[in-house]
């Protein structure tokens, strides 16, 4: 991959995850990443989270004693993600999981001694397959991008969601993937821009000029901003700008909303999808494409031969990629960034590559710790102790 940082490459030794959503069938997976990123990710103090549907795991790429640390969990066909101070969602192929914040239990996670915060599964809500390409926290809680409803949808316990704004364009709540709804940038705690792929009414009507009929809405108007764009994600407010990944074209770039003028920041080698921010640096979600026809006429296929998947860093403050992360095997398709503000953090999720007991984490309160209310009718007749 091609940055400021590549020619000091480093190439750390070859793990395996499970490559095909279940804790056997372990695929190697082979990466690297050039010198600069490690003080990259200390200066920033940020672990960076990156899905991946294809390769069904969340990794998490956070920093110790110099080096890129790289650990995994499964998610199956992981994709949207959403970070607060105290919890992790991440969409999956049916559901939707949530993780919590066990700070005090870092320094006890393996290796011992390396790791500033603990994440680990607590909840999860089924909502079947819609396609949540990503989520994010408001003030009304979790916000969920239906693509395949075309809508922006939240959670409630009697329902699979429950749909609350659509683009003015979609005319009913329909399980037919229209526009192609994608991306979210929130303003304030509320839904402010989404990305769609297409203007379309149509069921899968996105797919038929998607090259140049991207667009980014404004959520409050319904007023569809800059236009043309070649398959757009990923859209984020950071630093007074509306940023927005122009995925056709592998760039990285900016709308303004009064105008609508979109500006190519920079183009790196891969179909852009997800984006964070930590500081001056943006980390952004590099794909291959895979051969089928969605990726037809779309000018980064003309490309497809030389295209990395990885996370690419760029600075802010020049418009250039500086460092990045490539993976070689095993993964082939960035979902989702986002980062936490730890250096080297573990994340657990439900199911492990090793199924069993020793590598389960168990969190009870502590004793005389109040947790809710009492029960109304006493379960036990002595103080509970451990």
């Amino acid at each position: 991959m091609a940055t400021e940082d590549s020619p000091d490459a480093i190439s750390p030794s070859v793990p395996k995850i499970s490559g095909d959503g279940s804790p056997n069938g372990l695929v190697e997976v082979r990466y690297e990443y050039t010198s600069l990123l490690p003080e990259i990710l200390q200066f920033a103090g940020v672990t960076v989270l990156v899905s991946t549907y294809q390769a069904g795991k969340m990794l998490a790429l956070g920093s110790h004693a110099g080096n890129v640390t790289v650990s995994s969990c499964h998610f199956d066909r992981a994709m949207g993600l959403a970070v607060d101070q105290t919890r992790i969602a991440i969409g999956t192929r049916r559901q939707i999981h949530f993780l919590k914040s066990a700070p005090e239990l870092g320094p006890r996670m393996p290796p011992e001694g390396t790791r500033d915060g603990c994440w680990l599964p607590r909840q999860s809500f089924y909502t079947g397959n819609v396609q949540g390409h990503e989520l994010a926290w408001g003030n009304d809680g979790l916000w969920v991008v239906n693509t395949l409803f075309s809508s922006l949808c939240t959670l409630h316990e009697d329902y699979s969601f429950v749909p609350r704004w659509q683009p003015p364009f979609i005319k009913e709540l329909a399980a037919q993937d229209r526009c192609h709804l994608n991306g979210l940038a929130m303003e304030n705690g509320r839904p402010r821009f989404v990305t769609v792929m297409a203007e379309s009414n149509e069921p899968v009507g996105w797919r038929e000029n998607k090259a140049t009929t991207g667009c980014v809405i404004d959520v409050a108007s319904g007023q569809s901003l800059a236009r043309g764009l070649s398959m757009p994600h990923s859209p984020r407010l950071y630093g007074g700008r509306l940023w927005v990944l122009n995925s056709g074209l592998g760039q990285l770039g900016t709308v303004d909303p009064a105008t609508g003028r979109y500006e190519s920041v920079e183009r790196v080698p891969g179909y852009t999808r997800g984006l964070a921010f930590a500081g001056q640096f943006a980390f952004v979600g590099l794909s291959k494409i895979r051969e089928t026809s969605v990726f037809g006429g779309v000018p980064i296929a003309e490309d497809r031969q030389n295209l990395k998947c990885g996370v690419a860093v760029i600075d802010l403050q020049t418009g250039r990629s500086i460092a990045a992360f490539q993976f070689f095997s095993g993964v082939e398709e960035i979902f989702a960034i986002d980062v936490i503000p730890q250096k080297n953090a573990h994340i657990q999720g439900p199911s492990s590559d090793q199924d069993d007991e020793a590598h389960d984490v168990w969190v009870a309160p502590p004793p005389g710790k109040p947790v809710g209310p009492e029960p109304e009718a006493a379960i036990y007749h002595r103080p509970f102790r451990t």
